[in-house]
């Protein structure tokens, strides 16, 4: 039986738990019972307290607005709610917002990080003075992501070996944060466990990502805008999945190591759209008939666009017992669905600044009309 059925006092700090992973990682941690929950975020963009609406009522979990750089919060939540785990999710993660904005990722990844590391190292060290038991129990478990080991070519897929060759913004400080998780537990022995895993998908992903903005353009009739030719790989994972694997990591992962996380997926962003407008004409066919595969447009590519990415899970399988329970059919299916039934859960997340235009255009200008039709 996985760690969804295994039972214990846990209680877990999860910061960025109002984001699009972490929203999924607190639902389904709450719906197995698997661990009392205290939810810190800042409420970003990204941030939607509304996607947490399934644990209002639930007496095991608390959410608090702040921010993981405010290290004398995080220190007042560890030790107020005796937390047993940190796993942090917080992070600025789009990739063309970090090519316009950088500062924030750094602020966020880098420093955000660094602070809540730092509040949870004095925890575990006042920890240790009282209660031993519990100080050797705790851990902090950091998500990461496989675009901090840059691009592959044709072959090959990452591992935990993989040398990091971080190639924009975002995966920098994506690594730097990696990096500062590592020399914490090497340095002070923080009991630290780092998960990189490949592209996530599922309900409640902001718009900006690629699968939710075909969703919701094609429903709008507008262009399906497909970076460069389109054959750019990526390794799909289903959400729930990667939560299951980092309740796992939590319980069985050994202190100081990593797990690549992967869903064994890979696909064309060509033929994922493909797969979402297939999707699409099935579930709620276009108005005066036709494909939604009519709408998609090539434009010219972003700057830095890693070729491939892929992960080789086997490390995670074999330690773990971590298996995709979702194939890549099944889990776009509930995908879409969840998207044509929470219109306006979407019409909502998009009410603000962002309104599904193209972002990371600073380094080259104004976005480049559509070149071509697929």
């Amino acid at each position: 039986m996985g760690p969804a059925g295994e039972s214990s006092e846990r209680v877990l700090l999860v910061t960025g738990g109002a984001g699009f992973i972490g929203t999924s990682f607190v639902l389904t941690t709450r719906a197995a019972d698997f661990a009392k929950v205290v939810t810190l975020d800042k409420l970003t963009y990204a941030g939607n307290l509304a996607n947490l609406a399934g644990v209002a009522h639930d007496a095991e979990h608390l959410f608090v607005e702040g921010d993981i750089a405010d290290r004398a919060l995080v220190a007042a939540l560890l030790a107020e709610h005796k937390v047993t785990a940190v796993v942090n999710f917080a992070a600025e993660s789009h990739v063309d917002r970090s090519i316009d904005a950088p500062g924030a990722f750094i602020q966020t990844n880098i420093v955000g990080t660094f602070e809540l590391l730092e509040a949870a190292r004095a925890y575990v060290a006042g920890l240790a003075a009282s209660d031993a038991d519990r100080a050797r129990a705790f851990r902090f478990l950091h998500v990461s992501t496989d675009e901090v080991f840059g691009s592959l070519g044709d072959t090959g897929a990452f591992t935990e070996a993989s040398p990091y060759a971080p190639n924009s913004p975002y995966a920098a400080s994506k690594a730097a944060a990696d990096h500062l998780v590592r020399a914490y537990h090497h340095t002070y022995g923080l009991a630290t466990v780092t998960t990189n895993c490949s592209n996530n998908y599922g309900p409640f992903q902001f718009p900006e990502k690629l699968l939710p903005l075909m969703i919701l353009n094609a429903l709008e009739d507008k262009p399906l805008p497909i970076y460069g030719d389109g054959l750019n790989v990526r390794d799909w994972l289903f959400v729930e999945d990667h939560c299951e694997a980092i309740r796992m990591a939590l319980t069985r992962g050994t202190p100081g190591e990593t797990y690549a996380i992967g869903g064994r997926s890979e696909r064309t962003n060509l033929e994922l759209v493909g797969l979402i407008c297939a999707l699409l004409d099935e579930l709620s066919p276009r108005h005066g008939g036709g494909s939604y595969r009519d709408l998609v447009h090539h434009v010219k590519d972003r700057p830095g666009h890693d070729r491939r990415y892929a992960i080789d899970p086997s490390r995670a399988e074999r330690e773990l017992g971590f298996r995709v329970t979702h194939s890549l059919e099944d889990g776009l299916r509930r995908t879409v669905a969840w998207y044509l039934a929470n219109r306006p859960w979407c019409a909502a997340i998009t009410s603000g600044n962002y309104r599904r235009e193209r972002l990371g255009l600073s380094v080259d200008g104004p976005a480049a009309p559509a070149t071509k039709k697929a």
